[in-house]
């Protein structure tokens, strides 16, 4: 280091030293280079909130661009410097009452977005001013900033008038002025709904009406929003309020576009003539389908909300089926959403022409796409009765392809079509069990399966059928076990003759060597119908199903309704309430964390001292603390068990007593209290023993031959 000691010294002070000169340089266009430095320094990151008070002195200029970056820089770092934003405010307060109203919209603006509590009494009198002032540009500016009061000082925002004066702007002859006080008023009224800050009537309703042609993309779609909480008086005021709202759904934004529609589909739930109904859905179609030419991004978003749209109104897109044909170049996630809603869409007249489409769809690469295609096909079958027939041949040209995964979620379909229809098309069931090999899926399986136990009387070889999944019956997954299980009792009470040892021999490995409760427990209950009541058993098990509904995918009323209102927002894509995932509802994560600790805060404390201790603890009362009694006195139980003697004790009676439940206890216990407990022991496991019709009776050297007799009984002797 003696040698090279350059090396080791710099005249450099660093980068924020030179800013700081910069910063307080003679030079007006010095000072200008050095905040946007600054601006760009604290855009990636770095800290320099050291310069705080030498940024703050360039406040005082004329220069506008420089004004705003010095405000950008003061919202930025308010929390970490909040004594020294103090020494802002007469630059915030004669800075709004400056000639330019770029710059009174400006200050009040940053001082809005400044969240330091110790401002907010300088905040008032500015603001006052700014929400009266002239120029519509700073009194909408205001209207905001009220709304950022609110959030900080609720109860001196109500006092000092501010939520009054936002209701009075909402007849304000600026349009942009009423789209913002009524942005502040909602925000509001989702902070403390309950006070109900914000309610359209009708005269507010012909206002907001009023503005909505003059306003921006974003004003229109605050009102749009506001009027969906308006409930008209009649159907006469339902119309206008659609016929009014109509021009929007020709707007370039899609957002417009959805709370537009959201308006109608509100305002049509009034509307009795089913005429007017069937013109507004027609007006509705093109501003849906022109939405579908966005990016696929927003493709997602709108079919979403078409789903919804379609489950309240199924004929709005009637004659637009085309449309939702999926592209080559579709992400899968639109392609999916798009076979949902063609499925909504298909009828007796356009199901050929779905048909088609979708045969060429399940020729796709995407394996996904591919099963949900052959799943739709399916689902046509079952939701149009005239075509079920054309939609079965459809299933079966795609089973001859050979495709695995094709095959397999074609038989699943297949297997809902034959509950849908039964004894209708069991015709193409030798087809089917000739992919017995292709089948390797859980529910491809299950579903031939139950094929192959519902027809079982019309099947010839349906014991070899069965037999074949019998010998790896212990190594399937639950589903296939169970309707193994199942198909093999029906086999059985369809052709008892010849499939006695097959039915014994399933429920032997089911009872005792599956490991899954739900095996055993459905095995036992067959064990135990067929032994005691072959015709009960006939009566449950081969009963008559009930014929599965169309769609099982619907939405309910009560949530449709809420996902309607809800359109163009979070809630609408998911199709989940918005309280359901957003922060701060009734089931955001932050409510639902509050509410386990305050769950754990009323648990008492089990371990806690009693009343008396406690005050003793707390007066400092040693001597009351050495005449307490530290034991609670507890409640007398009626004694279960005999008084003990004196050699007996607690320990010893309490490990008497479990001992007792199997073994007799030789020692202290006459032989009277002996018979006694073998006994009680003996009738409580014939209790248990009785619901497997088993005797728990004492084994003697008789009962012992009978078993080694009678182990290879057959238990079905009675069922002839």
């Amino acid at each position: 280091m003696s040698r090279h000691p350059r090396f080791f010294t710099t005249n450099k002070k660093g980068e924020v030293y030179e800013l700081k000169n910069e910063l307080n340089s003679e030079h007006r266009q010095t000072r200008g280079d050095a905040v946007k430095k600054v601006i760009a320094s604290m855009t990636v990151g770095k800290d320099v909130s050291g310069l705080f008070p030498d940024v703050l002195k360039n406040m005082q200029t004329d220069d506008i661009e420089l004004k705003k970056l010095v405000y950008l820089y003061l919202m930025n770092y308010a929390k970490t410097q909040p004594e020294l934003v103090i020494l802002a405010v007469n630059t915030f307060v004669k800075d709004s009452d400056d000639p330019n109203p770029l710059i009174r919209a400006l200050a009040i603006r940053t001082m809005g977005c400044i969240r330091v509590e110790k401002i907010i009494d300088y905040l008032t009198e500015p603001l006052r001013k700014c929400l009266k002032d002239e120029n519509p540009y700073v009194r909408k500016t205001a209207a905001i900033c009220v709304s950022k009061l609110f959030e900080l000082e609720p109860e001196m925002t109500e006092e000092q008038g501010f939520i009054d004066m936002l209701k009075e702007m909402v007849s304000d002859v600026n349009p942009m002025v009423v789209a913002n006080a009524v942005v502040a008023l909602t925000d509001i009224h989702e902070e403390n709904p309950k006070k109900h800050y914000f309610r359209v009537n009708d005269q507010t309703a012909n206002k907001l009406l009023h503005a909505l042609n003059e306003c921006t993309e974003w004003g229109q779609i605050a009102i749009l929003t506001a009027l969906t909480d308006y409930k008209p008086k009649d159907g006469k005021e339902a119309e206008t309020i659609c016929d009014r709202v109509i021009p929007r759904l020709q707007h370039a934004n899609g957002a417009v576009v959805l709370s537009a529609v959201k308006v109608l589909l509100m305002n049509m739930h009034y509307i009795k003539e089913q005429d007017l109904i069937q013109v507004f859905c027609r007006k509705m179609a093109p501003p849906l389908v022109t939405l579908l030419s966005s990016p696929p991004e927003f493709q997602y978003i709108a079919l979403r909300n078409i789903t919804l749209v379609l489950q309240k109104y199924p004929q709005v897109l009637n004659n637009e089926m085309r449309v939702f044909f999926c592209k080559y170049n579709d992400p899968p996630y639109v392609k999916l959403e798009k076979l949902e809603i063609l499925i909504r869409l298909c009828n007796s007249r356009n199901v050929d022409q779905l048909l088609s489409e979708l045969k060429e769809y399940a020729n796709e690469v995407d394996v996904d796409f591919v099963r949900k295609s052959v799943n739709a096909i399916g689902r046509c079958a079952i939701k149009i009765d005239e075509a079920t027939e054309r939609c079965v041949n459809t299933l079966l040209d795609l089973i001859k392809t050979g495709v695995s995964y094709v095959v397999q979620e074609a038989i699943v379909v297949i297997k809902d079509i034959f509950r849908k229809y039964p004894r209708t098309y069991e015709g193409i069931i030798p087809q089917l069990c000739e992919n017995l090999e292709v089948l390797d899926e859980p529910e491809a399986k299950a579903s031939l399966i139950w094929i192959v136990g519902e027809y079982a009387e019309r099947i010839d070889n349906a014991d070899d059928l069965i037999g074949y999944f019998l010998e790896n019956f212990t190594e399937e997954n639950p589903q296939v076990q169970l309707q193994l299980l199942t198909a093999t009792v029906k086999l059985f009470l369809k052709k008892p003759n010849e499939n006695q040892s097959l039915v014994q021999s399933i429920l032997q490995t089911a009872s005792n060597e599956c490991d899954n409760a739900d095996i055993r427990d459905r095995a036992y209950i067959y064990w135990r119908l067929l032994s005691t009541d072959p015709q009960a058993a006939k009566a449950v098990i081969l009963s008559e199903k009930p014929p599965i509904a169309g769609e099982n995918q619907e939405l309910s009323p009560a949530l449709l309704d809420t996902l309607i209102r809800d359109i163009g927002t979070l809630a609408s894509v998911y199709h989940k309430p918005a309280e359901t995932f957003i922060a701060g509802k009734k089931y955001g994560a932050d409510n639902v964390s509050k509410a386990m600790h305050s769950h754990y805060d009323e648990e008492e404390d089990i371990n806690a001292p009693p009343e008396k201790i406690k005050e003793a603890i707390m007066n400092n009362n040693i001597g009351d603390l050495l005449d307490l009694d530290w034991s609670e006195p507890s409640i007398q139980e009626p004694q279960l068990s005999p008084p003990m003697t004196n050699n007996q004790s607690s320990g010893g009676s309490t490990l008497d007593d479990l001992l007792s439940l199997t073994t007799p206890v030789t020692s202290q216990i006459t032989p009277t209290a002996t018979a006694a407990i073998v006994n009680n022991a003996t009738t409580t496991t014939d209790d248990i023993m009785s619901l497997f019709n088993t005797n728990s009776s004492p084994i003697t050297t008789t009962d012992v031959s009978n078993v080694t007799n009678n182990k290879n009984n057959d238990p079905f002797a009675n069922l002839f």
